[in-house]
């Protein structure tokens, strides 16, 4: 919540924590905010609840030389983009860049809950000590869940489902085509259809429910339709789905 921007969500439970400031994505001229004084850097490879906002190709390089030249950590938030979603095993590997930390979850357990926090041999090594065991967590490594990761990235690479999505997404952008669809941004299989209001949006959510197809807005992208469907799924089923996204957004006036 303290890293978080939108004010909705954190106004209830300030108090939270000082010294930090936020920088406005794709915005280089914010590159300047980080200083000596900066200790990390938190960033989505590519924004999901702000409506799948893709990075420009200059600027995570950028940020990542200025993070260099400052001492700053970069960390990126790869719990939505990561596991193959947007054409790279992480996303964050198609901008030419690679983090300090990386943070993950949702789709890295394969279905069951799990997430992970992963940087090099030496950062971690710095959790150990002062104080002794100070990052540690009650139900982390589960077995069950890590058995489960295991299996689904074994799957990921073995299918090849990052170069999948690369492919369904020109499959999207080719038959999800509508006049009330003002553009689609996103990366791979994480999507977001752009419609001109929110009251639109939703009747369409409602209008696909009805015909068997989930879709959903964004928490700060309310005016949009989330496009991610599984990355198992074939060119007929992902082209019937579509067509039923275009009847409900016809039925939905």
């Amino acid at each position: 919540l303290s890293l978080m921007g939108n004010e909705t969500y954190k106004q209830a439970y300030r108090p939270l924590l000082p010294g930090i400031s936020h920088i406005r994505f794709n915005h280089l001229p914010d590159l300047e905010m980080i200083t000596q004084e900066t200790a990390a850097v938190f960033i989505e490879t590519i924004q999901g609840e702000a409506g799948c906002v893709v990075p420009e190709d200059s600027y995570l390089k950028a940020l990542r030389e200025t993070c260099n030249r400052t001492g700053a950590l970069l960390v990126v938030d790869e719990i939505q983009s990561g596991m193959g979603r947007t054409g790279t095993v992480w996303a964050f590997q198609a901008f030419g860049i690679v983090p300090d930390l990386v943070c993950t979850s949702k789709s890295l357990g394969g279905g069951l809950p799990l997430g992970a926090f992963i940087g090099s041999h030496y950062l971690m090594q710095q959790l150990r000590r002062n104080p002794i065991l100070g990052h540690i967590t009650t139900f982390g490594g589960n077995a069950l869940c890590c058995a489960a990761g295991k299996a689904a990235l074994q799957t990921i690479l073995s299918e090849n489902l990052p170069a999948r999505a690369t492919a369904l997404e020109q499959l999207v952008r080719k038959h999800l085509q509508h006049s009330r669809i003002e553009k689609i941004t996103g990366k791979g299989l994480l999507l977001c259809a752009h419609v001109e209001s929110n009251a639109l949006a939703l009747r369409i959510i409602r209008e696909a429910l009805a015909l068997g197809v989930i879709t959903d807005w964004f928490l700060f992208c309310d005016k949009a339709l989330r496009i991610a469907p599984p990355l198992t799924i074939t060119d007929e089923q992902l082209a019937d789905t579509l067509e039923l996204l275009c009847m409900a957004i016809d039925r939905a006036g």
